[in-house]
């Protein structure tokens, strides 16, 4: 047991699981923001352009309400397809945002990347040229 518990704390103490707790959590509020972006700004005026619907009103009633025997109103039974679609625009622009991101990154390592190389071949080239200089030198003598 006492191995046990050594080991989990070995795997929480690792860099990566606290970086991933933190990406996940950074996550959580970013898919908010996103869900708020498209409920709140993006849908409104999509559903006004397609004749004022709310995508959130756009129901399939398999049975209707009804009041049982006992008195109570029992809910109708829908396909709410209105919240599908909202959750399905949720995601291509979560994916999109993500994509660009992404893009953004690799752009930026890249161009590091590009950088660096740029300096090692100038210093390679600068020492061709001292064993150029060298070798020029020893031609002479």
């Amino acid at each position: 047991m006492k191995k046990l518990i050594w080991e989990f704390n070995e795997f929480v103490s690792r860099g990566s699981v606290i970086e991933l707790a933190v990406g996940v959590i950074i996550g959580g509020v970013f898919g908010k923001i996103i869900t708020s972006l498209v409920e709140d700004i993006i849908m409104p005026p999509v559903g006004l352009i397609i004749g004022g619907v709310n995508f959130t009103d756009i129901k399939l009633t398999l049975k209707e309400s009804f009041i049982n025997a006992q008195g109570v109103l029992v809910d109708p039974v829908t396909l709410n397809i209105g919240n599908f679609l909202q959750t399905l625009f949720n995601f291509f622009i979560i994916a999109f945002c993500i994509f660009m991101v992404v893009k953004a990154i690799n752009k930026i390592k890249s161009s590091r990347t590009l950088a660096s190389s740029k300096e090692a071949k100038a210093k390679i080239s600068r020492e061709e040229e001292l064993l150029a200089e060298i070798r020029d030198i020893l031609k002479n003598k």
